[in-house]
């Protein structure tokens, strides 16, 4: 069994979902040998997330913002605001959606259905760059 790592880094993106699925890509041309095995991707921030979901239409993406922002954002109980008034929501929304995805790679590609990409949710206003530690297992 082989083992890859490496980490990379997002250019800071505005609130809301982003496809990254084209970037992570890029990671594999790297990784020597790669045919079939494991892809496991972590995001090193508390204020952003991974998922996997619509590819096509962008609106999905608005409307997983509209969601997730109208469950979160402006409640006048949170304590938490040491970074701002988005602090203590990025962090709920991180929660909820998650710091990891497990996705197979099969022929070399990973094996995602046709509707499927993989999202980075930017939770603030002002995220900056993000960092995503991608292993290969295979």
């Amino acid at each position: 069994m082989a083992i890859y790592q490496e980490t990379i880094t997002l250019s800071p993106k505005s609130k809301g979902f982003h496809l990254i699925t084209s970037e992570i890509e890029k990671a594999l041309v790297s990784i020597p040998s790669i045919e079939t095995g494991i892809l496991h991707l972590f995001i090193q921030h508390t204020s952003a997330s991974l998922s996997i979901n619509e590819n096509a239409d962008p609106t999905v993406r608005e409307d997983m913002e509209h969601f997730f922002s109208e469950l979160a954002d402006d409640k006048p109980y949170y304590i938490h605001t040491y970074e701002g008034a988005d602090d203590m929501p990025a962090h709920i929304k991180a929660s909820m959606l998650g710091n990891s995805l497990t996705i197979p790679i099969t022929n070399g590609r990973m094996n995602l259905g046709t509707w499927q990409g993989i999202y980075l949710g930017e939770h603030r206003d002002h995220g900056g760059n993000r960092r995503i530690v991608v292993t290969y297992y295979g």
